[in-house]
């Protein structure tokens, strides 16, 4: 009976084992799927520096796949077109930048001086090296047709940018926060133009003076 009561035990614990084992290969398994995908990431880095610098009519297929050292077949396999994949890069390049603009100008301690600071961090950007003005500005010009996807992808960008200001003249307390805010986009915008045409790094601190008039700073 000791003998049965001890292979019994054994049974059971190499049961216990094997499904253990399986729980944990079946939590892993799902994590492990989502893998990062470095050709597509590849292919949208190459394709926005290019459009960034040369626009979109200069950057050719060709171009991208002897930049990117990837085949045209790798292209298509991600992106249906050309289209789909200049779209692709500029909603990454929104992130991106969305991202690292709000993160800087929350590094100010006041509301105050967070609106201030929307023009001290662009000042930073254009003294960088590679500033090309604003991407979606830019990309917006080369299309014709409102509708075209890439203008909605720069609508979309400045809608996000306009919303975020909106928050700080809130936070602020401003009697009419998206009046405000709008206004102070413009001058962002116009600031991230001057900077490009005139080569004017001062732009966004002329623009910050108004900012302050604007605000009563």
């Amino acid at each position: 009976m000791w003998e049965r009561a001890c292979s019994r035990k054994r049974f059971q614990d190499q049961q216990e084992s094997r499904l253990t084992k399986e729980n944990i290969r079946s939590t892993v398994s799902p994590m492990n799927e989502i893998t990062h995908n470095e050709t597509r990431d590849i292919i949208l880095d190459v394709t926005e520096k290019l459009i960034y610098k040369s626009g979109i009519a200069a950057t050719s297929m060709d171009l991208l796949v002897k930049t990117a050292g990837v085949s045209r077949k790798s292209i298509y396999r991600y992106f249906a077109d050309k289209d789909a994949l200049v779209v692709a890069a500029l909603q990454r390049r929104d992130i991106r930048w969305m991202n690292w603009y709000k993160s800087a100008v929350d590094q100010a301690q006041t509301p105050a001086d967070r609106l201030l600071n929307l023009f001290s961090v662009l000042t930073t950007w254009f003294a960088s090296e590679g500033f090309r003005g604003c991407a979606f500005i830019n990309t917006s010009g080369e299309t014709g047709d409102p509708q075209d996807p890439v203008r909605k992808v720069a609508r979309e960008h400045k809608q996000k940018l306009l919303d975020y200001v909106c928050e700080l003249c809130t936070e602020h307390g401003a009697e009419d926060p998206h009046r405000l805010a709008s206004q102070l986009l413009i001058l962002i915008d116009g600031a991230i133009t001057v900077a490009l045409v005139m080569g004017d790094h001062s732009a966004a601190d002329n623009a910050q003076c108004m900012a302050r008039k604007l605000l009563d700073l």
